[in-house]
């Protein structure tokens, strides 16, 4: 029996410079798997909505701010198969990395990260799942970050296997069937977790849960 081919992954291309686009574009179109639907800087962006909303996975190459988060965060807000986005960063920094997670940017990556890593990374985040690269996660989980760290309540146990399971990137109906409740349960477990957490979206909840150890992926 043939194994079934990988499925094919639709990537948009975000940056200011075309040699940056063009290694972006290179790096893509040598997986066979992956293929650019487009590409563009920030100011063709807005002429080019229906491209990104053919893609599954928005590659973006900036320095994170109000401007460029405000720019591509409606893109992923306005339909419910918009694109999971990847940020290469060229610096790294706290204030930023907390803001791009509260818009539900899954994957962040420093803007030297190699061809391998921007290819996982793609490739985890159009599963759902978050990727954090460990230059990005070991700066979350120093103790002396002013990130992520909010006053929190105890999860109780099942809260916590929800919690992991959103970090495998679950959806409610899945959590339920596996945990053998219903998905008003779940629901209200997720609410609960937010709730203690002091956060609004899973991605946080996740960032927090594997800062303060909860849960590992």
């Amino acid at each position: 029996m043939p194994l079934s081919a990988t499925p094919i992954i639709r990537v948009f291309l975000i940056a200011d410079l075309p040699i940056v686009q063009a290694g972006l574009a290179a790096i893509l179109t040598a997986t066979p798997h992956l293929t650019v639907v487009g590409q563009a800087n920030w100011q063709e962006l807005r002429e080019l909505a229906i491209e990104v909303a053919a893609a599954e996975v928005m590659l973006v190459s900036a320095e994170i701010s109000e401007a460029t988060l405000n720019q591509v965060t409606p893109l992923l807000a306005t339909e419910p198969t918009a694109p999971e986005m990847v940020w290469l960063m060229p610096t790294l920094q706290e204030i930023w990395i907390q803001e791009a997670l509260k818009r539900g940017v899954l994957g962040l990556l420093p803007q030297d990260a190699t061809s391998s890593e921007i290819v996982q990374a793609i490739e985890t985040v159009a599963a759902g799942l978050v990727v954090l690269h460990p230059e990005v996660a070991n700066l979350l989980l120093n103790p002396n970050s002013r990130l992520l760290v909010p006053a929190t309540q105890m999860l109780t146990q099942r809260e916590i296997e929800v919690l992991q399971m959103l970090a495998g990137g679950m959806a409610n109906k899945t959590i339920a069937k596996q945990l053998q409740i219903s998905e008003h349960t779940v629901k209200f477990h997720i609410s609960s977790i937010f709730s203690k957490l002091n956060v609004s979206s899973r991605t946080e909840a996740v960032t927090i849960g594997l800062r303060q150890g909860l849960i590992v992926l």
